[in-house]
């Protein structure tokens, strides 16, 4: 006799587990802690089975019989629905797996180590806000380069034109990951090259005038604020690394005596470790320096607490307090400074691109040239730092003749 839905809702938990038959092999199974479930049992190839149709009230008497019918549909096209669904579970799974928003936090926990903190937890949220969202769920082996464009231009459409590329590119990196793991069979990434805008290049705002130079070096020395900050402004101009390399050095990096600070590969840019030959008036700051925050961890401690490093604020705003607005100087302005007044005055390119810590494009090589011109670097960095000296004395210009 066919069940009702009635029957199906008023049937009651017993001590053990009870059956109540539709028809066609349909019933609905009733176990002691009250749950119900629907099953049917059909014979494939003289073997009997049992399908799981879902529960009660989820999945209505109707809902079950329409499933059986699907599955009666099957049986006689020769399909096994039993196996039919674990394949399609199976499948779904593995999709799952093979997902894009898997995969790429796959790659970003691998490479995550040879990363800055700060760059692996941007190129994170970038995929977390801008990708994820909609093509996170995608298998990556079906992920079209429409599908990627449309996410891209959603971060295009909001004027940032430099993060769009760059999240292109980082879009990229995973795909090519997901081929290498045999996950995709190739990057929709390259097909997108000119179908964002261009980046407009942005050039650090920088002075290079020997005469302006002279005024902001003065302007620093007169700086009232706060010691450390002082001492930041003051250190800038002399050893030109990166605004963040400067506010995140640490004591132990320094070997005053050897007039040199070794700069960490995992803090560089280029994850190689840089070597920074330090003139007199930069040992003579940093002694006067480490009186104030030796004790401590960082050389620029923060404000509020020493275990951080000061702001990534800090130089720019003591430059804004100084009358120096963004068009006009930067904390990455001093590297331009250097690079600019160092090659006008003849001193070696390479050595002074090695100074700057750029790229180099073997990497091998890289590994073992950091110490690459050391002795010109030397001279190098004392000749700046008097050259800088003689410019804020009165505006008196050192010249340098080359050999």
């Amino acid at each position: 006799m066919a069940l009702s839905a009635v029957k199906v809702k008023t049937a009651k938990p017993r001590e053990k587990a009870y059956k109540l038959a539709d028809e066609r092999g349909l019933y609905l199974l009733v176990n002691p802690s009250g749950s119900k479930l629907w099953r049917l049992k059909y014979r494939f190839a003289g073997i009997e089975k049992k399908l799981s149709l879902g529960a009660y009230p989820d999945v209505t008497l109707a809902d079950a019989r329409d499933r059986r019918g699907e599955a009666r549909k099957q049986l006689a096209n020769d399909i096994d629905p039993g196996i039919l669904k674990n394949t399609i579970k199976r499948s779904r799974k593995l999709a799952a797996e093979n997902s894009f928003e898997i995969i790429a936090r796959e790659w970003h926990a691998k490479f995550t180590p040879k990363w800055t903190k700060s760059h692996g937890e941007r190129i994170l949220i970038r995929l977390e806000k801008c990708i994820f969202p909609w093509i996170g769920r995608r298998p990556a082996t079906e992920v079209t380069a429409p599908e990627l464009l449309s996410a891209i231009r959603r971060i295009e459409a909001r004027g940032a034109i430099e993060t769009a590329h760059r999240t292109l590119q980082i879009c990229g990196q995973v795909f090519r990951y997901a081929i290498a793991t045999g996950r995709a069979e190739r990057d929709p990434s390259g097909d997108l090259r000119g179908a964002i805008a261009p980046v407009k290049k942005k050039h650090h705002a920088s002075i290079v005038d020997p005469v302006e130079v002279g005024k902001l070096l003065r302007a620093i020395n007169d700086y009232e604020g706060f010691f450390v900050t002082r001492c930041a402004l003051q250190l800038a101009p002399l050893l030109f690394v990166r605004p963040g390399e400067l506010r995140r050095a640490e004591w132990a990096e320094f070997d005053l005596e050897k007039a040199e600070w070794r700069i960490p590969a995992e803090k560089i840019k280029m994850r190689i470790q840089h070597i920074v030959p330090l003139c007199t008036q930069a040992i003579t700051i940093l002694k006067e320096l480490r009186a104030f925050t030796g004790d401590g961890k960082y050389v620029f401690p923060g404000i509020r607490s020493s275990r951080r490093p000061m702001s990534e604020n800090t130089v720019l705003g003591a430059l804004r307090r100084l009358g120096y607005t963004t068009e006009e100087m930067t904390g990455h302005g001093f590297r331009s400074m250097a690079s600019t007044l160092l090659n006008e005055n003849g001193w070696n390119r390479d050595a002074i691109e090695r100074q700057l810590a750029h790229g180099e494009r073997n990497n091998i090589r890289a590994a073992y040239n950091y110490a690459e011109y050391l002795p010109e670097r030397r001279k190098m960095m004392q000749w700046w730092a008097d050259y800088l000296e003689s410019l804020a004395h009165n505006g008196v210009i050192l010249q340098f003749k080359t050999a």
